[in-house]
C-alpha cells in the first residue's frame, strides 16, 4: 500500500515563520548579542562583536541614504569574501535597497550584463582579486570615470548608474572610497533609516542573484526579506545552531550558500561568521577553523575533497567541529564517510535546493543516519511543500522518478524583468519547477538522480551551456557548437565543447581558450575541446548531447562518480 502512495510531502514545522524585515531581525539579535563575536576575518584582521558589527552597518547604511538611494533602487557588490561584502548585505537591507550580488569572476560583457539587466544605480567594488584589477575593468567599462566628480557619475552605457565605491584606501577618479560613503551620514540620514525601519516590508525584495539560463543570458532571481529570512532560520534551526558556534564560511557569500546559510544563518542565531580567505583556499580554511575553534563548517564536496587530501591536514585540530553543510553538487559517499570521521563533523548534513528556493528545500538533519545522509539529499524542510511530477505535470508514485517541483515561503518573486521566464518556472499553483529528476521514498527522502534541464554543476557553480554555446559561435572560423558535461572526479563535472568549424577553416583547441580568456568567467570555459565533422542527432534534427557525454567518457576514460 506504501508503494502507491503520491510523491508528496508537506512540513508544517513546529515554529512560525518570521513576519520581519532583515534589519529589524539584526537589531533584535544585536540587543541579544551585542557582546558575542560577530565576524571574524583573518585576512583583514577582523574580530567584531555584534554591537561593532552593528555601528559599522549602520554607519555605511546611512551613507547610502546620503547618496540619494532610494527603496527598490539596485545596489551591485561585485567583490570576493570580505567584512565590506558583509557590511553592504545589512546595510542594503536597512535602507531598503535591493543588493545584487556579482560573481567575482566576471569578466566584462557579463558585468555589463548585470549592471544593465537590473538598472544598478550603485556599485560597491573590490580593487582587485586574483588576476582581475577590478578598477581597471571598471575604466575600460565606464571611460567617463576619469572626468566625472565622485557621486555623480553620467555614463553612456550605463545611464541608471551614478555612484561606484571602491574598496581598500587608494583614491580611484570618479569613485567614492567606502569609508568616505560610511562618514557621509549624518542625523538626517539615520532619522530616515528609523522611519525605513517602520515602512518597509518583509514580502519588498531585497536581493537578486544571476542564474544562468537555456537562454543564453543569466536571469535575475529576486529575494524577498521574508524568503531568505525564513530560510536562514529553519535551516539554523535543522544544524542546531546558538550564539555558542563559531561558523566557517569559505563558500562566496555572492552564492546563497554563503550570504543565506552562512552569513544570514549566523545573524538569525546570534552566531560568529568566520571568514577563512577571500576565496575558497584548504589551507587557510584549515588553519582557520583550528585557530578559531570553529564548531561549523560549510562547503560543496570538491571543498572538503581538498582539505581532505592536502598534505599538512594531519597537522590540524578540527576537534572543535560538529557540524554544517556539504552541498552544491552531488556528494560522494566516500568523501562524507571521511568528513564524519577524519574532520569530527558526526553532525554533517546534505541540504538540496536552488537559487529561486531561498535556497534550501530538503535537507537531512544530524540525526539522520549515515545511510540516509550519504544516500539521500533529506527531507522537505519545515513549512514547504514538495512534490513529484511526470511530463503531464501529475504527481507520481513514491519510488517513480520525475521533476522535483517546491512551493511554500521560500520561492522567489520571480526573475527580474522577465515575466515570460517567471511563469516558466513558477506554475499558476505557486510551484516551482527544479528542472531536477528526483524519486522521493515511502518515508518522504528525496534522492536527486539526474536533471532535466540543460545544465552543468561544476564544483558547485550551476553553468547552462546555451551561454557558452552563444559566445562562442561569434567565433568567425566556428560553423556549429554543442557544450555538454563531462563527469570530473574532483569537480562532479566538467565542460566539454564539441565544435565543429566552418567549411575551409582550421581551428586548434589553443585558440578557443584564448578567444575564450577574460571574456568568459573561468569556470564557463570549456575544460576538454574537440572539432567534429559533424553531431549525433535524432530524426528531427534534435542534438543528442547523451550520446556526445558517453563517447567523451569513454573516449577520455572518464566514470561517473558513486553520489549519494
Amino acid at each position: 500500500m506504501a508503494a502507491t502512495e503520491p510523491s508528496y510531502a508537506h512540513a508544517g514545522g513546529t515554529e512560525p515563520l518570521i513576519g520581519e524585515t532583515i534589519g529589524k531581525y539584526f537589531d533584535r539579535t544585536v540587543v541579544r548579542f551585542a557582546e558575542r563575536d560577530a565576524l571574524i576575518i583573518p585576512h583583514q584582521q577582523i574580530h567584531w562583536n555584534y554591537r561593532e558589527l552593528q555601528q559599522q552597518v549602520d554607519d555605511f547604511a546611512a551613507g547610502l541614504v546620503s547618496l540619494g538611494l532610494k527603496p527598490g533602487d539596485r545596489v551591485g557588490v561585485w567583490a570576493p569574501n570580505c567584512w565590506e561584502w558583509i557590511v553592504a548585505q545589512y546595510a542594503t537591507a536597512k535602507a531598503g535597497l535591493i543588493q545584487v550580488n556579482i560573481n567575482p569572476a566576471y569578466r566584462l560583457p557579463e558585468l555589463e550584463y548585470a549592471l544593465t539587466k537590473v538598472g544598478c544605480r550603485a556599485l560597491v567594488s573590490a580593487d582587485s582579486f586574483k588576476s582581475s584589477n577590478y578598477i581597471e575593468m571598471l575604466n575600460t567599462l565606464i571611460p567617463e570615470l576619469r572626468e566625472c566628480a565622485p557621486d555623480r557619475l553620467e555614463s553612456a552605457r550605463f545611464p541608471k548608474l551614478d555612484v561606484i565605491i571602491r574598496m581598500g584606501d587608494e583614491k580611484s577618479p570618479g569613485m567614492l572610497n567606502f569609508a568616505e560613503v560610511s562618514s557621509r551620514g549624518g542625523d538626517h540620514e539615520r532619522q530616515t533609516l528609523t522611519a525605513l525601519a517602520e515602512q518597509l516590508q518583509f514580502d519588498d525584495a531585497i536581493n537578486i542573484q544571476f542564474t544562468s539560463g537555456t537562454t543564453g543570458t543569466p536571469k535575475g532571481a529576486t529575494l524577498s526579506h521574508h524568503n531568505i529570512l525564513n530560510n536562514a532560520f529553519t535551516v539554523s534551526g535543522i544544524l542546531e545552531m546558538t550564539e555558542a558556534d563559531r561558523l566557517a564560511i569559505p563558500v562566496p557569500l555572492y552564492h546563497c550558500f554563503g550570504m543565506v546559510m552562512g552569513s544570514l544563518a549566523c545573524v538569525v542565531r546570534g552566531s560568529a561568521m568566520v571568514l577563512p580567505s577571500p576565496s575558497f583556499e584548504p589551507l587557510a580554511t584549515l588553519e582557520t577553523v583550528a585557530a578559531e575553534r570553529c564548531t561549523m563548517l560549510h562547503g560543496v564536496p570538491t571543498m572538503f575533497i581538498a582539505q581532505l587530501e592536502h598534505p599538512e591536514f594531519s597537522k590540524f585540530d578540527l576537534t572543535s567541529l560538529r557540524t554544517g553543510i556539504m552541498a552544491g553538487s552531488p556528494c560522494p559517499v566516500e568523501v562524507m564517510k571521511r568528513v564524519i570521521s577524519d574532520m569530527h563533523m558526526n553532525g554533517v548534513t546534505i541540504a538540496y535546493g536552488m537559487t529561486e528556493l531561498s535556497p534550501v528545500s530538503t535537507m537531512s538533519t544530524p540525526h539522520d543516519t549515515l545511510e540516509r545522509r550519504v544516500s539521500t539529499v533529506g527531507q522537505v524542510i519545515a513549512h514547504v511543500e514538495a512534490k513529484v511530477v511526470d511530463e503531464n505535470n501529475h504527481i507520481v508514485a513514491r519510488g517513480e522518478a520525475g521533476e522535483f517541483c517546491a512551493r511554500g515561503y521560500g520561492v522567489m518573486i520571480g526573475y527580474w524583468d522577465d515575466p515570460g521566464k517567471t511563469a516558466e518556472s513558477i506554475d499558476t499553483g505557486g510551484w516551482m519547477h527544479t528542472g531536477d529528476r528526483a524519486v522521493m521514498d515511502d518515508e518522504g527522502y528525496v534522492n536527486i538522480v539526474g536533471r532535466i534541464k540543460d545544465m552543468v554543476i561544476r564544483g558547485g557553480e550551476n553553468i547552462f551551456p546555451r551561454e557558452i554555446e552563444e559566445f562562442l559561435y561569434q567565433h568567425p572560423k566556428i560553423q556549429d557548437v554543442s557544450v555538454f558535461g563531462v563527469p570530473d572526479d574532483r569537480l562532479g563535472e566538467e565542460l566539454c565543447a564539441w565544435i565543429r568549424p566552418r567549411e575551409g577553416e582550421q581551428i586548434d583547441e589553443e585558440e578557443i581558450r584564448v578567444f575564450c580568456q577574460g571574456k568568459l568567467a573561468h569556470f564557463k570555459i570549456p575544460r576538454y575541446i574537440r572539432m567534429v565533422d559533424d553531431f549525433p542527432m535524432t530524426v528531427t534534427g534534435k542534438l543528442q548531447k547523451f550520446v556526445m557525454r558517453e563517447v567523451m567518457s569513454e573516449d577520455l576514460g572518464l566514470t561517473e562518480q558513486k553520489t549519494a
